[in-house]
């Protein structure tokens, strides 16, 4: 499954930047993170509690960063296992342009699942993936927009 958007936000692209390298900030963003450890140069290790349809799992996994042009772009690669629910894995390309409003945030994110989680069939694990991807950037944008006025 693929998923693409572009967030634009109100912020200069070293700020934004620096909160996506953030592991504070990026644990805030993620829908159901419990726990997020590590750093960008060695990767990161996260536990994520999500329910997707009537499958409710707790994800134990690891990202790693690649591809890195500070503070243009990377490539975010992770995977997780959520026991007997399944697994998860895929990459995010994620790339920064400054734009006249601040930085414009362009994401193509691509996805699989195996497991009782494939068994749901596409049209659920696609509409929970979407669902998931724009809960983190539109958090992602108004936290660094409320760190960027001080409301934060």
């Amino acid at each position: 499954m693929e998923l693409t958007g572009t967030r634009t936000i109100a912020a200069d692209r070293n700020t934004v930047w620096a909160a996506l390298n953030d592991p504070e900030v990026l644990k805030d963003c993620i829908p159901g993170c419990q726990e997020l450890t590590g750093s960008p140069e060695e990767g990161f290790e996260a536990t994520v509690v999500q329910k997707v349809g009537p499958v409710k799992a707790t994800f134990k996994g690891a990202v790693r960063l690649e591809d890195v042009v500070a503070p243009v772009s990377y490539r975010i690669v992770g995977e997780g296992k959520g026991g007997a629910a399944g697994f998860a894995k895929g990459a995010a390309d994620v790339a920064l342009a400054e734009v006249p409003e601040g930085t414009e945030l362009a994401y193509t994110v691509d996805a699989k699942v195996g497991g009782k989680l494939a068994q749901l069939g596409s049209r659920i694990v696609d509409g929970f993936a979407k669902k998931m991807a724009d809960q983190f950037f539109e958090t992602f944008k108004n936290r660094v927009e409320g760190a960027e006025s001080g409301t934060a």
